[in-house]
């Protein structure tokens, strides 16, 4: 298993349903989950996706500039640190983000979120 390329693969797939279809995140996160959006914690899958589907916008875009990734823990997790633009629709200017994933394998041979910290960058 690359961690490269895995760390690729869930990048892609994130941010894409991100973009298209936020609650299609759900199966992502596990009740022992965490999310930290600018500073405010969330804590379950539930709890994740409903803080994820009330932003206060419809449609984004997002696109990518960075990642990077390293391995964490025997148990096969995975730190995923991502960075990139957020284009709002209807705005001129796209907003700079960055956001890290600690990702832990299921038994299934796939990964969940086990933590993730999102944060807007600015300048």
């Amino acid at each position: 298993m690359d961690p490269d390329a895995v760390a690729k693969a869930f990048v892609e797939h994130y941010y894409s349903t991100f973009d298209a279809n936020r609650a299609g995140l759900a199966n992502l996160y596990q009740d022992a989950s965490m999310l930290t959006f600018e500073g405010q914690k969330i804590q379950g899958s539930q709890n994740i996706v409903a803080k994820l589907t009330s932003l206060p916008f419809q449609q984004c875009q997002h696109s990518i500039t960075t990642v990077d990734c390293q391995p964490s823990g025997p148990a096969g997790g995975m730190l995923v640190f991502v960075s990139g633009n957020l284009q709002l629709a209807g705005e001129q200017h796209a907003l700079k983000f960055s956001q890290m994933f600690h990702l832990m394998p299921t038994p299934q041979g796939s990964f969940y979120v086990l933590n993730d910290i999102f944060r807007l960058n600015y300048a």
